[in-house]
């Protein structure tokens, strides 16, 4: 399953040093100037997850392998960008092809990196992207509803809806709201998806803040807080350059050089599983000697689907998982004791994954 965090913001916020420091690579060009990201850098990055060591020494495991998140490095938007300023159609159509968006913001004051807008004040710049960002959902929905309405009028049930939704969808925007401020029931909120709105996809503001003030952000990463709160957004502080330097580290030093920072963790680890809350999904696991495994699936899925997440042919000929919540798992040793302590459960078509489920599956092929 594909799931696409697209990484946006203004220029010289510090989008490509984010991305960079999540793949550890340098595939995306850093450079103190706007457009030096002209075609989006996509990296898969593991979900960081300390459950997975556990059940792998349980279960005497030979290797681990994570569950992955699809990063995407989406070049600056600027303002104008709806009517395409800069690259902004480029810029736009990216933006479309993701399912959440980390908003990268600057919050720090550096006389030697400029500015686009000449000044620091990350909630302008949210304001700045997410106008261009309605505005371009504006005038996508209001060329789509006039061929929508002539179908609607011409007995198409099925259109009559979408054309109720896009009003909806409008409403909001005429009044300067992101779609995704709007109140929506599940059906919707899909039907919303398929119309492909930018400003519907959820957003984690990531305050990209200096060295100093990684541990414990600054006046403007509490800025971002407090607007974050206000949208029912999440925010997550991070240095972007600390990361970068962590991220060239060996894995045995990293923990240390946090500790002398003040820091329990990497920020990049708030910000890949704050994507992964955004994106309602959830992880569960296979395990055996040869391999602990984690898996994506979204909430609500049921035991089939999880099975088709590992292969096609486990979900089409599905019979029943044997499931072991991942506690009692840790608490009793593993499968063998979970089974004679009557934990290990077997369930059927209807079971819904529960996060952290630790699976082995019966199918026929």
């Amino acid at each position: 399953m594909g799931f696409k965090c697209g990484i946006v913001g203004l220029p010289n916020v510090g989008k490509s040093t984010l991305f960079n420091a999540l793949t550890e690579t340098a595939a995306a060009a850093a450079a103190n100037y706007p457009f030096c990201t002209i075609e989006p850098n996509v990296g898969l990055v593991p979900v960081p997850d300390p459950r997975m060591e556990e059940i792998a020494r349980i279960a005497k495991s030979e290797k681990i392998i994570a569950t992955q998140l699809s990063f995407v490095d989406i070049a600056g938007l600027v303002r104008g960008a709806s009517q395409g300023e800069g690259l902004g159609n480029q810029f736009l159509s990216h933006i479309r092809e993701v399912d959440a968006i980390i908003h990268v913001l600057r919050a720090f004051e550096d006389g030697d990196i400029t500015h686009v807008e000449g000044r620091v004040d990350p909630v302008a710049d949210a304001e700045t992207v997410e106008t261009e960002l309605m505005l371009a959902d504006l005038d996508s929905l209001e060329r789509r509803l006039t061929p929508a309405q002539k179908k609607a009028k011409q007995g198409d049930d099925e259109q009559k809806q979408i054309v109720l939704l896009m009003e909806r969808c409008l409403g909001l925007l005429r009044d300067g709201k992101p779609v995704r401020a709007g109140t929506w029931t599940d059906e919707e909120r899909e039907a919303i998806r398929l119309l492909d709105i930018i400003t519907a996809k959820p957003v984690v503001y990531v305050a990209n803040v200096e060295e100093a003030s990684a541990a414990t952000g600054n006046s403007l990463s509490a800025r971002v807080d407090v607007m974050a709160t206000a949208q029912g957004a999440a925010s997550v502080v991070i240095s972007a350059a600390i990361e970068s330097e962590v991220a060239q580290l060996p894995p045995e030093d990293r923990t240390a050089f946090l500790a002398d920072l003040g820091l329990a963790e990497t920020g990049l680890g708030r910000v890949i599983r704050a994507g992964y809350s955004l994106l309602g999904l959830l992880t569960f696991f296979t395990a055996g000697p040869k391999e602990t495994r984690a898996w994506t699936v979204g909430k609500g899925s049921r035991a089939p689907q999880a099975a088709g997440v590992i292969h096609t042919d486990f979900e089409r000929g599905f019979i029943r998982a044997e499931t072991i919540a991942y506690e009692d798992y840790v608490k009793l040793g593993g499968e063998a004791g979970a089974r004679d302590a009557g934990r290990l459960r077997l369930e059927g078509k209807e079971y819904v994954v529960a996060d952290g489920d630790v699976f082995h599956f019966r199918f026929n092929t």
